[in-house]
């Protein structure tokens, strides 16, 4: 079957009309269900449908809005976050990820998960870094991303939640300690998009005045960019093929 189908719905989900156009999202879902019924008539809207539903713009280009996609489902789902250090839907245990992808069905980017602790590492441990609990369970919405395609004509795709099987746990924790085991070296500076299977490491600040203290190899306080987890597309692919080929 097509590794995303795009289905048009409309409904109320326990009293709140989808379709009310309004500034203001609706309360958080007060449980598990209520949020996939309201991520399941999303399906089949564009962005510009469910933007207009919310009085906003739609971009022209994402280049310089990249969190526009992110904050718009945020918004229509009632997650509580915010800009908050927290997973969105934290009453919950839920991360929301949009992922964008093409006419095949492929991941066109690697997907942000949360930033990199620069201080204090050496007391951080797999079972409670911020990366584990982030990925712990994760709503993923696929989106129409082919460059042909104006951004408020793009579909949203069927929802579904995931939560990693033991392999892809064990993968995700190798690579974490790998980076981990560099940044308390303080060889920071040598992590290249390059390293890691599943995971990588990107700068990840708004301007190159962003600056974060942390260390050097000789221990000494020294300033850097921000830096960001992300997962490879790679490994977002298998998420997408182990949810819709189960379905078949």
């Amino acid at each position: 079957m097509s590794i995303c189908t795009f289905t048009q719905q409309t409904a109320k989900i326990r009293g709140m009309a989808i379709n009310k156009t309004s500034n203001q999202g609706p309360a958080p879902p007060r449980d598990r269900d209520e949020l996939l019924q309201r991520a399941w008539l999303l399906a089949g809207q564009t962005l510009g449908q469910l933007a207009q539903q919310f009085t906003s713009e739609s971009p022209e280009h994402l280049t310089n809005a990249k969190g526009w996609i992110g904050q718009l489902l945020e918004l229509a789902l009632g997650a509580s976050a915010g800009s908050r250090a927290e997973q969105d839907f934290q009453h919950l245990a839920i991360e929301l990820k949009s992922i964008p992808i093409n006419a095949s069905g492929q991941p066109v980017e690697s997907t942000y998960v949360c930033t990199v602790p620069l201080q204090d590492t050496y007391a951080i441990q797999w079972e409670t870094s911020w990366l584990k609990q982030k990925l712990s369970c994760v709503l993923w919405i696929p989106i129409e991303a082919d460059k042909h395609i104006p951004i408020p004509q793009r579909h949203i795709g069927n929802p579904f939640l995931w939560q990693p099987n033991p392999t892809q746990q064990t993968a995700l924790r190798q690579d974490w300690e790998e980076f981990m085991d560099l940044i308390c070296a303080g060889r920071l500076e040598e992590i290249s998009a390059h390293h890691g299977n599943v995971l990588q490491i990107r700068p990840k600040a708004a301007s190159a005045k962003s600056l974060r203290n942390t260390h050097n190899d000789q221990g000494e306080s020294v300033q850097t960019l921000p830096r960001g987890f992300y997962l490879r597309p790679a490994f977002t692919q298998t998420i997408l093929q182990q949810h819709y080929w189960s379905l078949d």
